[in-house]
């Protein structure tokens, strides 16, 4: 058993690894996340000391709209699988999706976040067509897409039609443990050359992964924090496995928020300057999730402005936090909850600041 002394040297040898600028080999990156299991708080201490130096104190807010909860495809960990009976469906219009935009604007956010499945109603033209009349009310403001894979073309179409940013998480790097999550119609393959051609397009770009899904291992951990190391993405989207009723892996034991909190720490040692969230899935699975997260290093936080009727109809995985978070009310208690802990809210558009 390792003495405090010795983890704290230790720990000082890591953080100068997890700095410098050439890529991590798989050992390093093994050693790192080993000694993370005796070392996470001292992890912690300094990921939160590395965010206030980039950051300040400031959380930034993003506008979750969730445009739709149809999809294409048949990932075994999702609620909203394509061959999922119990997944209650609906779809935004475009005029819906405007007015969850202004609501927003009239609250002070500056960035839109429009997620959903792969819808195929609502492909790339009619998407470009509602980005481009966000960008036209709102020039100064952000929009994010988090709306699963496309063609080359039609991330070259959202971009020009003024996309700002695009999450599309990895989920596994591991094209083995890939294939076991998804149907056979997906790939890692395609996953990654799709965040190859968002960043050559000029999107920031977010990936990252699940922590615990069904068959992970921590070597999958590794190939995931290496092919980050490769991309370099501005955002980085990580949150344990919850299950979901109705899929094949409804009986799984969910994701441990410990791990998800110590990769929080190594991703902002890491990556520095990325934006990272406390995401929903942690705030589910841990009723203080989201300080937990700041804490651990996110500078991130995404209230849900998606249409009341329908918000609770986004089961991506079982008993997922959806409260009302876009009122006055909910605001003035997340600025209390993150004064309670340091931190405030920051309003700003949040880009990637790469000097």
């Amino acid at each position: 058993m390792m003495s405090k002394y010795a983890i704290r040297d230790a720990a000082e040898e890591a953080f100068a690894l997890l700095g410098k600028s050439e890529r991590l080999s798989s050992a390093e990156w093994s050693g790192v996340l080993s000694l993370g299991a005796v070392a996470g708080e001292l992890f912690a201490e300094k990921a939160r000391s590395v965010s206030a130096l980039h950051f300040g104190n400031g959380v930034y807010v993003r506008a979750l709209i969730e445009i739709s909860s149809f999809c294409r495809n048949g990932c075994r960990y999702c609620g909203l699988r394509s061959g999922n009976r119990l997944a209650v469906r609906y779809r935004l219009s475009k005029e819906e999706i405007l007015a969850c935009c202004e609501r927003a604007a009239l609250s002070g956010f500056n960035t839109f976040v429009l997620q959903g499945g792969e819808d195929p109603l609502q492909g790339n033209e009619w998407l470009a067509d509602v980005v481009s009349e966000i960008k036209r009310r709102y020039p100064e403001k952000a929009v994010t897409l988090s709306v699963g894979e496309r063609s080359a073309d039609g991330y070259a179409m959202l971009r020009s039609a003024g996309a700002d940013r695009y999450l599309l998480r990895h989920e596994t790097a591991n094209e083995e443990h890939y294939g076991f999550l998804h149907p056979k119609s997906m790939s890692a393959r395609n996953r990654r050359q799709s965040l190859f051609i968002l960043k050559e397009l000029g999107y920031q770009v977010g990936a990252g992964m699940m922590i615990g899904s069904p068959g992970q291992t921590v070597a999958h951990l590794v190939e995931d924090l290496m092919l980050l190391d490769e991309l370099q993405p501005q955002m980085i989207g990580i949150g344990p496995f919850i299950p979901a009723a109705g899929t094949p892996f409804a009986g799984e034991t969910p994701g441990s928020v410990e791990t998800t909190l110590l990769l929080l720490s190594l991703l902002r040692l890491r990556f520095p300057k990325s934006l990272i969230p406390a995401t929903t899935a942690l705030a589910t699975l841990a009723g203080n999730g989201t300080e937990c997260g700041i804490l651990a290093g996110a500078n991130v936080v995404m209230p849900n402005f998606t249409l009341p009727g329908v918000r609770g109809k986004y089961t991506i995985y079982d008993n997922k936090k959806c409260n009302g978070s876009e009122s006055a009310e909910e605001l003035a208690l997340l600025e209390s909850k993150l004064n309670k802990i340091g931190y405030k809210i920051d309003y700003g558009r949040g880009d990637y600041m790469k000097n």
